[in-house]
């Protein structure tokens, strides 16, 4: 009769190694693979919000406020981008990953949950640098012209806004069924799309109502603070770093493998 005897002996790295942060490091260049990879990823990241700039901005279909309707769209598609990386498309992805059980596999691996969540919103980040380059590109070529001077500003509150709906996709995507995340996600984003304030300017009331929300506050910071530079109204980096803060840590909190 054999017997099988597994061993309880724990790996000590050598000194000057880091094995945990080439774990990192792979699995975040892994995700950036795949994220690029996925073609309904690309056309929800890249291709569409191009086509709504170009398109709105060049026609007269949609109505927008001010003479510069470039100046007034390239802000507000600028968060729709980061709206579409990392909140919808995270949670889809990362909600099936679990439902299939690909999170399981990596859960008895070395890597933690934590780097597993650092992983995703690294590549999150990779990407959005990417879109940000692209649709700016589109929109020095469409005639817009930034203030120079809120650009500091404007990579502040990209970063939080990313922060803020990463955490929300992962805390869904970590907490509810696959087809439950899918629909979830795609309605917030076609409501965000309505009512976020990326090509339409709201009433007053209306606008008041919903300046808390996280694509509100980085719409309006991002047009503040591109169109007449400085720093931009303080309540719109409370309003991030509060969802920043308070969704990140609820994912911390409550994501589960499977």
């Amino acid at each position: 009769m054999t017997r099988t005897v597994t061993s309880t002996r724990t790996f000590v790295p050598a000194p000057g190694r880091a094995p945990l942060g080439r774990m990192l490091a792979a699995q975040t260049a892994m995700e950036v693979r795949l994220t690029l990879r996925r073609g309904e990823s690309l056309l929800l990241t890249l291709v569409i919000p191009v086509l709504l700039l170009v398109g709105v901005s060049q026609t007269s279909v949609v109505r927008l406020p001010g003479g510069d309707r470039v100046a007034f769209l390239a802000p507000g598609v600028l968060a729709l981008a980061v709206m579409s990386t990392a909140f919808t498309g995270q949670a889809i992805s990362t909600g099936f990953e679990r439902s299939y059980g690909v999170l399981k596999r990596l859960g008895a691996s070395a890597l933690s949950r934590r780097d597993l969540l650092v992983a995703k919103t690294l590549a999150v980040l990779a990407v959005i640098v990417l879109q940000v380059a692209v649709i700016a590109v589109v929109a020095l070529l469409l005639g817009w012209r930034p203030a120079v001077g809120g650009l500091p500003a404007a990579l502040g509150l990209l970063l939080l806004g990313a922060a803020s709906f990463s955490g929300l996709a992962l805390l869904m995507a970590g907490t509810l069924r696959a087809e439950a995340t899918l629909a979830g996600a795609n309605l917030v984003y076609l409501l965000m799309l309505a009512v976020g304030g990326v090509m339409f300017a709201l009433p007053p009331g209306i606008g008041r109502t919903l300046e808390f929300l996280p694509v509100n506050a980085l719409v309006d910071g991002l047009r503040s603070v591109l169109e007449h530079g400085g720093t931009g109204p303080a309540r719109v980096w409370v309003v991030l770093a509060v969802w920043a803060v308070g969704s990140i840590a609820a994912a911390a909190r409550w994501f589960r493998w499977e």
